[in-house]
């Protein structure tokens, strides 16, 4: 059963975010959720292109009270 881990980079701008979700991606097992809370709108509209290059799916993207929220399976 999947796992879902939480990953909170607001206040941290792209391309750091990306660095720093790629670096808890490679620590989850294979199906692992992880949800990553932003502020950054470069790093909205990046991150998930970066993940799916990197052979990740995108699950949701959708904004929340203090920025967006973005799941992405391992």
């Amino acid at each position: 059963m999947p796992v879902r881990h939480r990953l909170d980079l607001r206040g941290v701008a792209c391309p750091l975010s990306w660095a720093k979700t790629k670096v808890a991606l490679a620590e989850l097992a294979p199906r692992d959720l992880l949800e990553i809370a932003l502020d950054d709108p470069r790093g909205v509209r990046d991150l998930p292109r970066a993940a799916e290059a990197e052979g990740h799916q995108v699950i949701a993207t959708h904004a929340g009270d203090a920025g967006w929220v973005i799941v992405i399976e391992n």
